[in-house]
């Protein structure tokens, strides 16, 4: 609900109509909640749902229908998926309906604070390192990258390539550039974004044994994680597009793949006759053939007369 903010800038100053323009609200519900804050509905949801407390907290035994039957049996019209609203909105269960999970749930891993703010510079090696996962699509399906950049020298020390995006990814990528770099690693920070794949506990342990610092940048902050996104380019325009890899599942063209000078020479299928000159008559007339048709043609009309 906006409209007490917009009521408290109209008491600082502020016109309403700013407000509103601003906020993207309209000003006649806002003087319409400003004459009536509390409506009439909302009064008698509220007495409904004191109504099902009561008969909650003196019965815990009874589900939704027996609360809306007491409910209903208090004065209040109400309906049983109007209750049941109620109930799951305020969190108010049968003690015998829904059952409570034995295991408590662990809290993950806190984010590490942003120690690079947008500085992505270094002054020696192995002071800062950025990290980041791609995705890349090929014939047998997706593989995840995860490289890691030192920032002083712009070149990849170690990486990571999985059929899968879990944190044993970004730790082996880790451990390739610590082992890479002789391991006097200490003290170098770690820079990344706030994926779960870098908060993990197995990330964590391996930053605390190689003595290094974790860093990430802010959540839906472009600019904390700048750095990270060029390390692998992860814009489709500027990543070249990776090769297809592994063999084709077909090859209905498989001739099509191969050069020219490499395959036989056609079989001609249907090849040209050669003229025998020993055939052909020296004294052939060609109007012959014109005069026995038509002597064949006079002889046939004498015969029909």
């Amino acid at each position: 609900m906006k409209f007490p903010l917009v009521r408290e800038l109209a008491e600082d100053g502020i016109p309403v109509t700013v407000t509103c323009r601003v906020l993207s609200l309209c000003r006649q519900q806002y003087y319409r909640w400003l004459k009536e804050p509390i409506t009439t509905d909302q009064l008698d949801q509220a007495h409904v749902a004191n109504a099902v407390f009561d008969a909650h907290r003196d019965d815990p035994e009874f589900g939704y229908r027996f609360l809306a039957d007491e409910a209903r049996y208090a004065g209040h019209e109400v309906s049983d998926r109007t209750v049941w609203k109620i109930c799951s909105e305020m969190g108010w269960w049968s003690v015998f309906g829904k059952k409570k999970s034995r295991k408590a749930k662990q809290a993950g891993t806190p984010a590490h604070d942003d120690l690079v703010r947008r500085v992505f510079t270094a002054a020696r090696p192995n002071e800062l390192w950025l990290t980041d996962i791609t995705e890349h699509a090929t014939s047998e399906g997706k593989i995840y990258l995860c490289a890691i950049k030192d920032v002083f020298s712009n070149r990849i020390v170690g990486y990571s390539i999985s059929d899968r995006m879990q944190a044993q990814l970004a730790v082996d990528a880790l451990e390739t550039a610590v082992a890479r770099r002789g391991g006097d690693v200490a003290a170098c920070l770690l820079h990344s974004d706030r994926g779960s794949q870098f908060r993990s506990r197995k990330l964590q342990r391996a930053l605390t044994r190689h003595d290094m610092v974790g860093s990430m940048g802010q959540v839906g902050s472009a600019a904390d994680n700048a750095g990270d996104g060029i390390v692998l380019l992860a814009t489709p325009k500027e990543r070249a597009q990776p090769t297809q890899m592994g063999y084709p599942r077909r090859a209905p063209n498989r001739d099509h793949h191969l050069d020219r000078t490499h395959l036989p020479p056609a079989l001609e299928t249907n090849p040209a006759r050669e003229a025998n000159t020993n055939r052909i008559r020296v004294d052939h007339d060609p109007n012959s053939s014109i005069r026995c048709l038509n002597q064949t043609c006079h002889q046939l009309l004498h015969q029909t007369h």
